[in-house]
This record gives structure tokens, C-alpha cells and sequence, in this order.
């Protein structure tokens, strides 16, 4: 269903090598802050969560292709049998389950627009889901960052952030915050964690 941690490590290098950029640090932020508030909550998995942080951008393995990435990611772990991170993949960057509110451009063919419009439909988000687009919300190639930072900076690089998109993931850091307890920030080491 799944790859191990070495195993995604490895895949997330390789793809590197295919495609350098702060995406992969983005990716291993991600990948920390999904293992450590999974950590906090009795029902999820500290490993699995961290896994599934770590290979949701792997699709930018085939290039800048922008909504493109989650097509490629989706097709490149079903094709190794990784279903679970294909899922991620698919839905990381879709908070209302549709494209409307999508950050960034439409490269892709009509297949593949199809495919993912057909697969968000069918799908409802579980606690993975969630918290993957949490930590893509506050992941930065530097580091953990606060998640206003992390979302105006998507605006100013793609000249637009929706207000469903910033009120969804502002909800979803409450949602985790209950679940967990505590602060998110103080969860995920913010002021110390470095990818």
C-alpha cells in the first residue's frame, strides 16, 4: 500500500535528480510535520503519515508541470503499487474536492484532467488527506513556516490564493490543534526543525 521510510527516501532522491528545487526540502518539511502531528493523535501512524509527507509532491519528478504534478505523482506510485501515496498525490492540493480553487497553472492534457476530476468526485477526504494539505500549508523548502507566510507567498509567486482555500487549511490547523492538544507550531518544531 505503501513504500517504507527508506524506501521513500530513496524515491524522493531520485526524483531530485530527475528535477532539482526547493521542492524537495518542501517535501521533507512536509514529511516532518506530518510524522510529528500524527505523533500527537491517537489514531493515526507517526511512520505512515511521514511517508506520505514525503513522496505527496513526488509528480515534480517529470518536470514543471504545475497541476500536472499531481497526475504524474498519481500514475507513478499506482504504477509501483503504492495506492495510498497515489491517493496523496491526488488530493494534496484540492481542499473542497473540486480544481476551481487550484494554485497554479492547468498543464495538463484533457486525459489527465479528467482523471483528476474523476477521482477527486469519488473520493472523501480522510484524516490523511487533511493533514497532508495542512503540512503542504506550512512547509517550506527552509523550514516550517507560519502558515499566513507559507499561503501569501503561493499568492505572490501565482497571483492568487482563493479565500475558500485559505479558510480550509486555517479550519484544518484547528481541527489538529483539538485532535492533538496543543499548538500547532509547538507540535511541528518550527522554530528548530530544519529538512
Amino acid at each position: 500500500m505503501f513504500p517504507t521510510k527508506e524506501q521513500a527516501e530513496k524515491l524522493l532522491k531520485e526524483a531530485e535528480q530527475c528535477n532539482p528545487g526547493p521542492w524537495g526540502n518542501h517535501s521533507r518539511t512536509a514529511a516532518h510535520c506530518a510524522g510529528k502531528i500524527a505523533s500527537y493523535c491517537e489514531d493515526m501512524d507517526e511512520n505512515k503519515a511521514y511517508i506520505l509527507g514525503l513522496l505527496h509532491d513526488i509528480g515534480r519528478k517529470f518536470g514543471t508541470r504545475h497541476l500536472g504534478h499531481v497526475s504524474d505523482g498519481y500514475s507513478y506510485m499506482m504504477s509501483l503499487g503504492y495506492d495510498e501515496v497515489a491517493r496523496i498525490c491526488m488530493t494534496h492540493s484540492f481542499s473542497d474536492g473540486t480544481t476551481k480553487d487550484y494554485v497554479g497553472k492547468f498543464y495538463t492534457t484533457e486525459e489527465e484532467l479528467e482523471l483528476i476530476e474523476t477521482m477527486l468526485k469519488n473520493t472523501v477526504l480522510d484524516e490523511y488527506d487533511k493533514l497532508i494539505q495542512l503540512c503542504d500549508a506550512m512547509s517550506g523548502s527552509e523550514g516550517v513556516m507560519n502558515m499566513e507566510d507559507r499561503m501569501n507567498d503561493v499568492r505572490r509567486r501565482y497571483g492568487h490564493y482563493s479565500q475558500q482555500k485559505w479558510d480550509s487549511n486555517m479550519a484544518l490547523r484547528k481541527h489538529f490543534e483539538k485532535k492533538m492538544g496543543m499548538d500547532l507550531y509547538v507540535a511541528v518544531e518550527k522554530d528548530t526543525f530544519r529538512p
